[in-house]
C-alpha cells in the first residue's frame, strides 16, 4: 500500500508513532486525506500486553472526564468497548478520594466526572481496534508501519514535505535483508512520537531552530506493584489517594483495575524516591502521610513485580509561538507537551489534541496552507489547563533554570492551594477544582466569582480523621 499511498496527486499523510497519540490522530485525519501511513518503532503484541516502547505502561492510567469526552468525539462507543475491557470507572470523591494536609475530604456523590482506571495494554488494544475498523470504514486508506523508525523529515526551513524511515534491526522478516532507508512524501506529517520525539533535532536539521521548551522537574520518581486482594479489607470501595505535601514529600495512590486487581503507585521526590525490591516498597507505604494504605498490604497479594520509574519531568516544547511552525508538520500528544504521569493527564490531553486537530482540519476544509500553524496553536490550547495544573502542582519541588515562578504564579499557586484545602469539606470549591482537574473546564473556572469569595472568606476546616465510608448526596452536602 505504500507505493498506492503516495500516487500522485493524492493527498498523504505520515504520524509518526503507533501508539496512543498516533492512533487517535489517524481518527483525526480520517476523511481529510486520500491515505495515512502510521510509522511504529515496535510491533504490536497479541492481545492486551506490554510493550517495550511503552516504558510508563505497567503504572497507573486513568482516562480523565475530559479526556474521555474527546475520546468519544473522535470513536464513538470507544468507552463502552473499555468498560466491557475491565475499565473500572471512578467518580471522583466518590469512588476516589484524597488525604489533604487537613485530613480525608468527603465523599460527595456528584457523578460528574466519569473516569476511568485501567491498565494501559487494556487502553492500547481497545483504542487501536477501535481505529482500525473505523479506518476500514472510511475512504481514507490506512497503512502500519511496524517495526519501522522515522530518522528525519525532508523539505526545508519553510516546509516539511515527507518522512525518511528505516526498518528496525531485527524488524524484517526472517531471513530476509532489512530494507534501505527509504521516504515517504506526505502533504502533512504528524509526530505524535512521544517523550523521545526526535523533532527539535529534526528542525535543526532543516535549518530551524528548535522551538523554546519549558521543563519544570520536581524530581518525582515512582513505583508501581499489582494486587490482587484476598478478602474484602484488600478491596474498598473506593480509590485511595495520599499525594505528598510540604513536610512529607511521599505518596501513593490505590485504585482498582480490570480483572479485579488493584495497582499500587508509590512517589516521592528527590531523596525520598521508592526502592523497587519488595521489602522496600512495602516498607515505603509505611512513611506517606497516612498509614490507611500500607494497612492493606496486609489483605492483598502481590501478582507482579514492583517497577520504578523516573521519567516525570513536565516539559513543553513551544512548537505554536511564532517563528516555530514547520508548514506541513504538526506535533501532539506526549511530544509536544510532557506531564508528569503521576497526574494522570497524558491520555486525556493526547485525546484533547487529537479532537483540536480534528476540527481544525474540519474547520477550513482540510488540508491547506496555514493549517499546521492553527492546529498547533489548538494543540497548544488543548494542554494549557493540564500544564497548569501540573507545573503548579511540581513548582516548588523544582530546580533548574525554569524552577522559579513569577509573582503572579505564585499568588495564584497560592489561591488554588487554599480552594484545594477547602475542598476538602466543600462541595462547591470541589465542582470547580474537579472541572479543572479532569480537563472539562479552563483553569478561569477557579475565578468564577462565587468560588473567589468561598476561597478567600471561608475559614480552612479540617477533614476527616480517616478515609470516609459514607457517601454524603449533595443536598445533604453542607
Amino acid at each position: 500500500m505504500g507505493e498506492t499511498a503516495e500516487a500522485a496527486g493524492e493527498r498523504h499523510a505520515v504520524v509518526i508513532g503507533g501508539g496512543l497519540a498516533g492512533m487517535l490522530a489517524v481518527t483525526a485525519l480520517l476523511g481529510h486525506v486520500d491515505a495515512v501511513t502510521v510509522v511504529e518503532r515496535d510491533r504490536y503484541p497479541t492481545g492486551h500486553a506490554f510493550r517495550k516502547g511503552v516504558p510508563q505502561a505497567r503504572h497507573l492510567h486513568v482516562f480523565l472526564s475530559g479526556g474521555l469526552r474527546a475520546l468519544e468525539e473522535l470513536l464513538p462507543g470507544t468507552g463502552r468497548a473499555l468498560t466491557d475491557a475491565g475499565a473500572r470507572t471512578l467518580y471522583p470523591p466518590r469512588d476516589l478520594v484524597t488525604r489533604t494536609v487537613l485530613g480525608w475530604q468527603h465523599r460527595f456523590d456528584e457523578r460528574r466526572h466519569g473516569c476511568l482506571s485501567v491498565t494501559r495494554p487494556v487502553i492500547d488494544g481497545v483504542v487501536r481496534d477501535c481505529v482500525l475498523r473505523t479506518a476500514a470504514g472510511s475512504a481514507t486508506r490506512l497503512e502500519v508501519l511496524e517495526a519501522t523508525e522515522a530518522v528525519g523529515l525532508t523539505g526545508d526551513a519553510g516546509r516539511v514535505t515527507g518522512v525518511r524511515v528505516r526498518a528496525r534491526k531485527g524488524g524484517g522478516r526472517t531471513g530476509a535483508a532489512p530494507p534501505a532507508e527509504r521516504t515517504l512524501h506526505a502533504a502533512l506529517v504528524v509526530d505524535a512520537s512521544g517523550r523521545t520525539s526526535k523533532a527539535p533535532q529534526w528542525y535543526t536539521e532543516l535549518g530551524r531552530p528548535a522551538p523554546r521548551q519549558e521543563t519544570v522537574d520536581a524530581g518525582l520518581a515512582y513505583a508501581t506493584r499489582m494486587f490482587r486482594p484476598t478478602g474484602p479489607a484488600g478491596a474498598p470501595d473506593m480509590g485511595v489517594n495520599v499525594p505528598g505535601w510540604p513536610g512529607c514529600p511521599r505518596g501513593a495512590v490505590y485504585v482498582p483495575v480490570e480483572d479485579g486487581t488493584w495497582l499500587l503507585t508509590a512517589a516521592g521526590v528527590r531523596g525520598h524516591h521508592p526502592p523497587t525490591d519488595d521489602q522496600g516498597f512495602a516498607d515505603f507505604t509505611a512513611t506517606i502521610g497516612d498509614p490507611y494504605i500500607h494497612g492493606l498490604l496486609s489483605h492483598v497479594d502481590p501478582v507482579s513485580p514492583v517497577y520504578g520509574f523516573r521519567d516525570t519531568a513536565n516539559r513543553r516544547r513551544h512548537f505554536e509561538r511564532p517563528g516555530a511552525v514547520l508548514e506541513g508538520f504538526v506535533v501532539l500528544g506526549d511530544a509536544n507537551c510532557t506531564f508528569n504521569p503521576v497526574y494522570g493527564q497524558g491520555m486525556s490531553v493526547a485525546a484533547l489534541g487529537a479532537l483540536a486537530l480534528r476540527r481544525t482540519l474540519d474547520s477550513g476544509g482540510g488540508l491547506r496552507p496555514g493549517l499546521a500553524h492553527e492546529a498547533q496553536r489548538a494543540v497548544a490550547r488543548a494542554s494549557d489547563a493540564a500544564w497548569s495544573t501540573a507545573v503548579g502542582a511540581d513548582r516548588p519541588y523544582a530546580d533548574g533554570p525554569d524552577a522559579r515562578a513569577g509573582l503572579g504564579e505564585r499568588l495564584t499557586s497560592w489561591y488554588v492551594q487554599r480552594l484545594v484545602l477547602g475542598a476538602v469539606v466543600d462541595p462547591v470549591l470541589g465542582a470547580a477544582f474537579r472541572d479543572v482537574l479532569c480537563l472539562t473546564a479552563p483553569p478561569s473556572r477557579l475565578m468564577a466569582p462565587r468560588t473567589v469569595l468561598r476561597t478567600l472568606l471561608l475559614p480552612l476546616r479540617p477533614g476527616l480523621s480517616a478515609p470516609p465510608t459514607a457517601v454524603i448526596p449533595l443536598d445533604r452536602a453542607a
